[in-house]
């Protein structure tokens, strides 16, 4: 069965190991090809300081709580192996500031050592009310998904690149399932008005006397869009921004300023640190991240056919007409006659946190994959 991932950043590179792990001795001759325009050092997930924390509040979005959980328990238990320094993987500490009072964050069982911060420990960060110390990870792009590529290609997964311009294009190929992680890019392979970019850029610097992480939260600017400091192995991230709807990645000399001056009110220290380099980057933001079953037809007729996984499947059918119950019946039984079909997992839409919810999202997608596979053993009339 050939299996194609698009996007080599770590939500692509991550589902691509997690689908092997579970299936190389499983399903026979099963071959992973990644598919990218850009790969490590040149994706979203490089340029990302690494920390890992998602946003304050799920929202009732208790699915993601999980993954996010899911992927920390699963890079804590390599703290103790020697790849931990390979991959990129270690402890941080720090401060989550507010500037007003706020109730005790989604993640707050899930990081070590939670605690409310001290009224000492509030005055050393005036104009800030509320807060908490905890201890969490640290997951470095730069150094994690080389780990990766080098993981997959020892077992045989093949690396393209070139840009994907539609699933058709490997559909006839000879492709049978696709995974689609291709983060803000996704809606030039398939339309989703709720896919929007979120701008991001930060500063990188030379401030090795700094060892804990700072977070600011001001609710009424929004996420990201108050000053934030990590600390990593190399250097120190300073942000931070967040434009929504906005494509560009060249660095803003506004930003740059904007970013500089809060961070050295929240840190003085700061003014004495050495710039590295500015970096922007786009966040793939959704509502809530896309991570579904879907099976896919483009046949001669020039008919779509779409039918999304679920409770109760919804078939979507596009023609240059109206069709009648006639074309519909008629369409899905030449496609099934003809085994036409072919199945994409989209896997998108992680926001500014990929890499605090990656392996969670991966788990999720090699179980839809199992899906399709236990389709094709129950003797499914499509090409699966």
């Amino acid at each position: 069965m050939r299996v194609a991932v698009i996007g080599a950043g770590v939500i692509g590179l991550s589902t691509a190991q997690c689908i092997y792990e579970r299936y190389h001795s499983a399903v026979s001759s099963l071959s992973i090809e990644v598919y990218a325009d850009r790969f490590t050092p040149q994706t979203t997930s490089d340029g990302a300081a690494g920390l890992w924390q998602p946003y304050l509040y799920d929202n009732g979005n208790t699915l993601e709580t999980k993954w996010n959980k899911e992927t920390f328990d699963y890079l804590l238990g390599f703290l103790n192996s020697p790849d931990s320094i390979k991959m990129g993987i270690f402890l941080q500490s720090g401060y989550n500031l507010c500037s007003d009072p706020a109730p005790d964050p989604s993640f707050r069982d899930i990081v070590l050592g939670f605690r409310q911060l001290a009224k000492r420990e509030l005055d050393l960060f005036p104009g800030y009310s509320h807060g908490w110390f905890n201890t969490a990870l640290m997951i470095e792009g730069k150094s994690y998904l080389p780990w990766l590529m080098n993981w997959l290609k020892q077992r045989g997964v093949k690396f393209y690149q070139r840009k994907v311009s539609s699933f058709q294009e490997l559909a006839d190929s000879g492709v049978e399932v696709i995974i689609n992680c291709t983060g803000v890019r996704s809606g030039e392979l398939q339309p989703d008005p709720e896919l929007k970019p979120g701008r991001g850029q930060i500063i990188k610097v030379s401030a090795p006397w700094l060892k804990h992480f700072i977070l600011t939260h001001n609710f009424k600017k929004g996420v990201y869009n108050s000053p934030y400091i990590i600390p990593g192995s190399h250097h120190v991230t300073v942000g931070g921004v967040f434009q929504l709807g906005n494509w560009s990645e060249q660095n803003s000399t506004a930003d740059h300023k904007k970013i500089w001056e809060e961070a050295c009110s929240l840190e003085p220290s700061l003014k004495h640190a050495r710039v590295m380099e500015d970096w922007s980057g786009l966040r793939p933001v959704r509502s809530r991240v896309r991570l579904e079953r879907e099976m896919m037809q483009f046949g001669p007729a020039s008919c779509e056919v779409s039918i999304k996984t679920g409770a109760k499947p919804l078939v979507h059918l596009s023609t240059s007409t109206s069709p009648s119950n006639a074309v519909w019946t008629q369409t899905l039984q030449l496609i099934y006659n003809y085994g036409l079909l072919f199945q994409v997992i989209h896997n998108y839409g992680h926001g500014g946190y990929g890499l605090t919810i990656h392996w969670g999202c991966a788990l999720e997608a090699a179980r839809l994959f199992g899906e399709i596979i236990e389709q094709k053993g129950q003797g499914d009339r499509s090409r699966l």
